[in-house]
């Protein structure tokens, strides 16, 4: 439910910068969004079609690049992608911990008329 929230400030601040830079319309935006940061594209996407009525970024394109999540390992150092089960290391089989990089959330770019 958090994505409410995240969308909002997203198209208020996609608006705000098109503004700035003197755009009329916003059609489309590139979302980084890392794969620990918990938000689902199904429902960024449906609540910008929702949020954005009546705003310069309606019908605006999302295209979202997704960022893996990088652990590296407590035992021999080595940093991987976390695997589909489990947070074991694919070189000794120790425990990894999060690195930080998987949690981005942020606009890349915005493609404005």
């Amino acid at each position: 439910m958090h994505e409410y929230s995240v969308t909002k400030g997203l198209i208020r601040t996609a608006v705000e910068e098109a503004k700035k830079a003197g755009a009329e319309k916003i059609n489309e935006i590139t979302l980084v969004i890392g794969d620990l940061s918990t938000i689902m594209d199904d429902s960024v996407q449906m609540y910008f079609d929702i949020l954005s009525e009546g705003t310069i970024a309606h019908k605006a394109r999302l295209v979202f690049k997704r960022i893996p999540a990088e652990f590296q390992c407590r035992e021999c150092g080595e940093k991987y992608i976390k695997p589909k089960k489990g947070f074991d290391c694919p070189k000794c089989g120790g425990m990894g911990t999060p690195t930080g990089v998987g949690k981005e959330f942020y606009i890349e770019s915005m493609e404005v008329e």
